[in-house]
């Protein structure tokens, strides 16, 4: 199975986030902001009646998802999608990094360490 993300379930989103990623001191809470710039879901969407239900981060283990969505706007075209995704345990954390891993991989990124 294919590592992906989604706006709209079924539909790629085929532009690469930037991922800011946070951890508490304790390593058991975090958050993942994901910005992508030019998001290719503003131009599938085009002559659709589809809406944006939030963020889903499909894998071979299944599905994490968020709601907190925050489009941008500038001269009224879509610029940007920012997308944040709270870590709530330690073991949601290990499940969202084994997500990225196989997302990186799939897409050949790397992580740099702040």
């Amino acid at each position: 199975m294919k590592t992906v993300i989604q706006f709209i379930k079924g539909i790629d989103e085929i532009t690469i986030p930037i991922v800011d990623i946070t951890r508490s001191r304790d390593g058991s809470t975090g958050t993942a902001t994901f910005r992508f710039e030019n998001a290719s879901i503003f131009y599938k969407m085009a002559g659709t009646e589809k809406e944006i239900a939030g963020m889903f981060l499909i894998d071979k283990e299944g599905t994490l998802s968020t709601r907190d969505i925050n489009a941008k706007f500038i001269q009224g075209k879509p610029k940007m999608i920012q997308a944040t995704y709270i870590i709530k345990s330690s073991e949601s954390w290990d499940r969202f990094m084994r997500f990225m891993e196989r997302y990186a991989e799939e897409n050949k990124l790397t992580f740099i360490r702040a």
